[in-house]
């Protein structure tokens, strides 16, 4: 196998749909799960396609230090804000979570970045301003965990990538940024405690 690639085999756009929809209902039930859910069964296997409709499922990825104290952000180049990596699921992405992984390691620079967990930790259903060709995001986020030392680079998508501390994060950033990026390091802290 080579590295960074998955072992799976895409056969339809049905796997990566039914393994979303398996990952959301391993979460305790709230009202943006269900939201989640009734969106996936509504628009079906479009809802991962890009080109699928006006709204559709991103995979995103929170890069933590080892020690969470810091978060490495990108400073989105349509949305002119700082945020975690992400983007949109590709035909040779198995799953949400895979797609989340090849997001923050072509956004970041770090090919050798590893979700912590393929569990879902962040639901954030966004609005999208006319820079964008869609008008919603249904994303699903994971983390990973990366040394502040390791090298970085800057994508065509983003202006800048830089390490924060958690609690220093820059003024552009979306709205509720903070409390969601509080909760995913708490998750993904106490995930990485069990280990």
């Amino acid at each position: 196998m080579v590295p960074g690639k998955s072992r799976y085999v895409r056969q339809d756009d049905r796997m990566p749909l039914d393994h979303l929809r398996t990952s959301l209902k391993q979460l305790p039930e709230s009202g943006p799960r269900d939201a989640y859910l009734r969106f996936l069964d509504a628009a079906g296997d479009a809802s991962l396609r890009k080109n699928g409709g006006p709204e559709h499922v991103t995979g995103s990825c929170f890069v933590f230090s080892p020690d969470f104290d810091q978060v490495l952000l990108c400073f989105h180049r349509k949305g002119q804000f700082w945020v975690q990596f992400g983007g949109h699921i590709e035909p040779q992405d198995a799953s949400v979570s895979e797609a989340a992984q090849r997001e923050a390691r072509e956004e970041s620079g770090i090919g050798s970045l590893v979700l912590l967990s393929p569990a879902i930790m962040d639901l954030d259903r966004h609005e999208l301003h006319s820079g964008f060709s869609c008008t919603a995001h249904w994303d699903v986020g994971f983390a990973a965990a990366a040394n502040p030392d390791t090298a970085i680079s800057v994508s065509d998508e983003s202006e800048d990538v830089r390490w924060f501390p958690v609690n220093g994060l820059p003024a552009q950033v979306p709205a509720g940024f903070g409390a969601r990026l509080d909760k995913v390091r708490r998750t993904a802290r106490s995930l990485s405690a069990m280990r």
